[in-house]
C-alpha cells in the first residue's frame, strides 16, 4: 500500500475512536474530560512531554495566533521549536509542526504504529488525546529544544494540561464553549486557569475584570507570579496597511521615558521597541505584546534571544484564516470568528481597514455556537447575507441562519455547499463590494481550499 493510502487508513484508524470536537452534545463530565487518560498513555510512552521545555498556551480568542508568534521568535533564535495546534485548516497534520514543518504522513504513520500496542490499555481514549500523545512524542523523537502547546478547549481538564511549562499564557478571555466551560465569565476563566502551575509565571492578556480577578486568584493560590499585558508591559498601535502593521511595547519601568519620547515629537534619543506583523487587526497587536512579555519571561528564565529575533520573528510569522485577505479583486477576507466578542472584533477591523466598502458575508457556524450574538455584530456592516455549513457534524442549517438574518433585517441566502456559496457571493459582491467569510475555522478553511484550488478568473474583477 503506498503512503497516502496508508495515512488515510490510519487517520480513519484515530478518528475511530471518540472524538467530542465533532459530537453534537457535549458534557463537562469527569467520564469525557479528566487527565487520568492522558497521564496513563504518556506514562506507557515514557512520558516524552518531560524531556523539553514548554510553552502552554490557552484563551479563547487569539491563543493560535499567540502561540504562533512565539514560536516564530525562538525559530528565529536558532533554536528547534515544535508547535501543537488545533484544529488545522487544510491537512490534519498541520497541528504538530516542527519549525515551520509539518508532520510527514510517514511520520504520522510510524507515530500511530508505535503507540498502538499502548491504546487499548487506555479505556476510553479520544482522538484528541491521541492526538496529543502523538505531538509529545513527535516532539521528543526530533529533539526539539522547545515546544509551543496551545491548549484544544478550556484548559484545566484539556489533554494538554499535564505539560510542566515554562511560562503560562492566557490570551483575551470571552464566552465560547458555555456548554462545556460554563455560561460565566468566572467559570471559563477558572477552567483557563487550570493552566497556571504552581511556581510558575502565567502572562495573561488584558481581561473583562471578572475574568481578571479569578486569574489572579488562582495565580495567587499557585504562587505564580503574574506579567500582565496593558500593567507590567504596555502597547500602541502604530501605523497599518493591508500588508501589515507596526506597534510598539514598552515595559511600565519605562513609562518614565515613553512620556518623554512622546512629548519630543519622537525625536528623544530613547525610543520603544517597534515592531511589525503581517497579520491584520489591531486585535493582533493586542496578541503580539501578549507574545513578546511570553518572550521576556523566557529571557529572564535563561533563553537567549536578542531584539532583532524579536523583530524578525514578528515580521515573518505566519498564521492562515485569521482576518486573512486571500483575493484583492475582488476583495475576499476570511476569518475564523466564532463567538460574539470575536465578532465584534472582525467588524472593527473591517470598519478600520475597508471603511465604506460594501459587505456581503459568507457565514456558517456550529448549532452550539452563539449565532444570534455574532450576527447581532456583523449584520450592521453587511448588505447580504450567504449562508452555507462545512462538512462538521455539528454544522448549523443554511436555512436557520438564513431565519436569523432576516430576523434582523437582512437579506439572505441560503446554499447547500462552500463551492454554491462562493459562487452566489462573487454574483451579489460584482466588483464594488468585499466578500467576508467567517462564523467558524471550518468554513473559513473551506472557501479557502475551494477558492485556491478552483479557476474564478470568469468572475467580475
Amino acid at each position: 500500500m503506498d503512503t497516502e493510502s496508508l495515512y488515510q487508513k490510519q487517520l480513519e484508524y484515530l478518528y475511530s475512536f471518540i472524538d467530542h470536537s465533532m459530537t453534537r452534545n457535549l458534557r463537562n463530565s469527569p467520564e469525557n474530560f479528566n487527565l487520568e487518560r492522558m497521564r496513563l498513555m504518556m506514562s506507557h510512552l515514557g512520558d516524552p512531554q518531560k524531556k523539553y521545555q514548554v510553552v502552554h498556551v490557552a484563551g479563547t480568542k487569539g491563543k493560535g495566533s499567540t502561540a504562533a508568534m512565539i514560536v516564530s521568535v525562538l525559530q528565529q533564535a536558532n533554536f528547534k521549536v515544535g508547535f501543537y495546534t488545533s484544529p488545522h485548516l487544510q491537512d490534519y497534520c498541520e497541528r504538530i509542526k516542527i519549525n515551520d514543518a509539518n508532520l510527514s504522513h510517514q511520520e504520522f504513520i510510524n507515530l500511530i504504529n508505535e503507540i498502538r500496542p499502548f491504546i487499548e490499555k487506555v479505556e476510553g481514549i479520544t482522538t484528541f488525546e491521541l492526538t496529543t500523545a502523538i505531538a509529545f512524542l513527535h516532539f521528543y523523537h526530533q529533539n526539539v529544544d522547545y515546544a509551543v502547546i496551545e491548549v484544544g478547549l478550556g484548559g484545566r481538564l484539556d489533554a494538554t494540561n499535564i505539560v510542566d511549562p515554562i511560562v503560562s499564557t492566557i490570551t483575551s478571555l470571552s464566552l465560547d464553549h458555555i456548554n462545556v466551560l460554563g455560561d460565566t465569565l468566572a467559570q471559563i476563566a477558572f477552567e483557563k486557569a487550570g493552566i497556571i502551575k504552581p511556581g510558575r509565571p502565567v502572562v495573561i492578556a488584558p481581561q473583562k475584570e471578572e475574568a481578571r480577578r479569578v486569574l489572579y486568584r488562582i495565580a495567587e493560590e499557585r504562587n505564580s507570579e503574574v506579567i500582565e499585558v496593558g500593567k507590567d508591559f504596555l502597547y500602541a498601535a502604530n501605523a497599518h496597511n493591508l500588508d501589515g502593521q507596526s506597534f510598539i511595547v514598552w515595559a511600565k519601568e519605562e513609562q518614565f521615558f515613553v512620556n518623554h519620547y512622546i512629548e519630543s515629537g519622537g525625536r528623544d534619543e530613547w525610543a520603544p521597541k517597534r515592531f511589525h506583523i503581517p497579520l491584520l487587526g489591531f486585535h493582533q497587536v493586542q496578541n503580539a505584546a501578549t507574545a513578546y512579555a511570553t518572550i521576556q519571561i523566557l529571557k529572564k528564565s535563561g533563553v537567549k534571544i536578542s531584539d532583532e529575533e524579536i523583530i524578525s520573528g514578528f515580521e515573518k510569522v505566519v498564521w492562515p484564516g485569521r482576518f486573512e485577505i486571500i483575493n484583492k479583486k475582488p476583495l475576499i477576507v476570511i476569518d475564523s470568528a466564532h463567538n460574539r466578542e470575536s465578532a465584534l472584533r472582525l467588524r472593527l477591523a473591517i470598519d478600520d481597514y475597508f471603511p465604506g466598502i460594501p459587505v456581503v458575508l459568507i457565514f456558517g457556524a456550529s448549532e452550539d455556537k452563539d449565532i444570534e450574538g455574532m450576527l447581532i455584530e456583523l449584520l450592521p456592516r453587511v448588505k447580504m447575507v450567504v449562508s452555507t455549513k462545512s462538512f462538521h457534524p455539528r454544522a448549523l442549517d443554511p436555512e436557520l441562519i438564513v431565519e436569523q438574518a432576516l430576523s434582523q433585517g437582512k437579506r439572505g441566502y441560503a446554499t447547500n455547499s462552500v463551492e454554491e456559496a462562493v459562487e452566489k457571493a462573487l454574483e451579489l459582491a460584482g466588483s464594488e463590494s468585499l466578500i467576508l467569510v467567517t462564523g467558524s475555522i471550518f468554513v473559513a478553511a473551506a472557501v479557502r481550499e475551494v477558492w485556491l484550488n478552483n479557476d474564478f478568473s470568469t468572475q467580475p474583477e
